[in-house]
């Protein structure tokens, strides 16, 4: 069962210690498994990041590096689900899978959010016949202007919201996350009542924008002023380092303080920051749900037996900035740095098999995934053109060995970062024309996690640091040149 979102920024979590949201379904989840608290993403964007996990293959192989990207080695994958399916199991997608090619090949059953990845049963269809189809379009153009495609409003336009944030219209039970949990809990009714083994993705849209919240999540937060967080009885907190100068940003960064998007207007948040927010309650109010859904998941495992031999997996494709640098979403290009966007939560539980109530603290990637479930399931592996190049995480989870892994790669077309226990160096990069802005002019980004975490202080021409930068740099180019 791969419990699944977008945009999901791994400390906003309970179990995280933040002081304003509550997740206690995934904080239940964590307990009864393993949490690795420094898992990566291979890439913060959709695609990229997706069609890694599910191809068990680094970005930079696959040739997919950007959202729409597809080359022939994408066309010889064997993906997760299709070689679950080779060794018997059903496979299920519900939700926004964003896969392409072989990657997205391997679904006995999927109905989509989106109108293009299933024509014939997606969220779109649904709230259409539901009657909700301009409640949905006034969520959905909140960032993009117009309904969703495949919809009665597609070509209609509706007014935009400032920052991507305004209240829902939708009932509670009719919205994306409704709709994949629904069909989540009816297809796991059904393999209970069969027997077969099955692999499931379950994939939330939520938290990525637009940020579009049901009042009543929304109303949990105050946020009309800055306080000391929720959970201290207060006023939402002020997100680290959300003043901080814009001119220390990368360039791509730096054009939303200038007025360049009609929508992500960091600029006037930076004038009232009761912009910045509604934006952060906003997202907050949003994992919120996604975590109630998850709950409703978790409770039809259990009430039909199926828990006990499920392994159950929750993981979200990259982070946000939820404010953090003063940013708003995850801001592509030039985000693919900041530990806001590149570190995910990642939690797998099998209560009966695997160690529970752990943390890990060892670097772990999202292309590790595939070959953890292999080795936990004890498949046989698919005939590959390419080898799987994650790890398996099996005996971390099993009996608590050490992973084995000195640094971790995430790259787009334009920035490559590695990333260690103690240190992050970002490198600009010369891209394919087309592919994303050439920002090598303004410096590789090197940040020293052990005094400053948040990521504030660029050291990348400190000479105190000069050994380190070369070592890192030799690293990331070694590698980038042998994947």
């Amino acid at each position: 069962m791969l419990l699944f979102s977008d945009q999901h920024n791994a400390g906003t979590l309970g179990c995280e210690g933040h002081p304003d949201v509550r997740t206690p379904h995934l904080d239940a989840l964590a307990a009864s498994g393993t949490r690795f608290e420094r898992a990566y993403c291979q890439d913060a964007i959709c695609l990229p990041s997706r069609c890694s996990m599910f191809s068990g293959l680094y970005p930079r192989t696959l040739g997919c590096l950007t959202n729409g990207d597809r080359t022939p080695v994408m066309d010889e994958v064997v993906s997760m689900q299709e070689t679950f399916r080779q060794n018997g199991y059903t496979t299920a997608a519900f939700g926004k899978r964003h896969l392409m090619a072989g990657c997205d090949a391997g679904w006995d059953t999927a109905a989509s959010h989106m109108h293009s990845e299933s024509p014939h049963d997606n969220y779109v269809k649904w709230i259409e016949e539901r009657g909700l189809a301009a409640e949905f379009a006034h969520d959905w153009a909140a960032e993009l202007g117009r309904g969703p495609k495949g919809g009665s409003y597609a070509q209609v336009e509706i007014p935009f919201a400032v920052m991507g944030t305004r209240k829902s219209q939708l009932p509670e039970d009719a919205t994306m996350e409704a709709f994949s949990g629904q069909r989540t809990a009816e297809y796991l009714k059904e393999r209970a009542a069969d027997g077969q083994p099955f692999f499931c993705f379950s994939s939330f849209y939520r938290p990525h924008q637009p940020y579009t919240p049901l009042p009543s999540y929304w109303a949990r937060f105050e946020c009309n002023r800055w306080g000391t967080g929720r959970n201290n009885d207060d006023a939402i907190a002020m997100p680290p380092s959300l003043r901080q100068d814009p001119a220390e940003l990368p360039p791509m960064l730096q054009g939303l303080f200038e007025g360049r998007n009609r929508v992500w207007r960091t600029d006037l948040a930076r004038e009232d920051e009761q912009l910045y927010r509604d934006y952060v309650s906003a997202y907050y109010a949003l994992v919120e749900e996604v975590d109630d859904h998850t709950g409703v998941i978790m409770n039809v495992l259990e009430e039909t037996g199926l828990r006990e031999n499920t392994i159950v997996v929750y993981a979200t494709d990259h982070g946000d900035f939820v404010g953090r640098h003063g940013m708003i979403e995850k801001c592509a290009p030039g985000h693919n740095v900041y530990e806001e966007t590149l570190r995910v939560p990642l939690i797998v539980s099998w209560p009966a098999h695997l160690q529970t109530r752990v943390v890990c603290d060892g670097l772990a990637e999202l292309v590790d995934i595939y070959p953890t479930l292999l080795g936990l399931c004890e498949l046989c592996k698919p005939e590959l053109v390419q080898p799987l190049q994650g790890q398996s995480l099996a005996d971390t989870l099993r009996d608590g060995t050490p992973i084995d892994r000195e640094f971790t790669v995430s790259e787009n077309w334009s920035q490559a970062t590695i990333v260690t226990r103690d240190h992050k160096l970002g490198i600009w990069c010369e891209p394919p024309e087309g592919k994303g802005p050439d920002c090598r002019a303004f410096g590789d980004m090197l940040f020293d996690r052990t005094q400053d975490p948040d990521e504030i202080d660029n050291r990348s021409d400190d000479p105190v640091l000069a050994d380190i930068k070369a070592d890192l740099r030799s690293k990331l180019e070694a590698w980038r040149a042998t994947e």
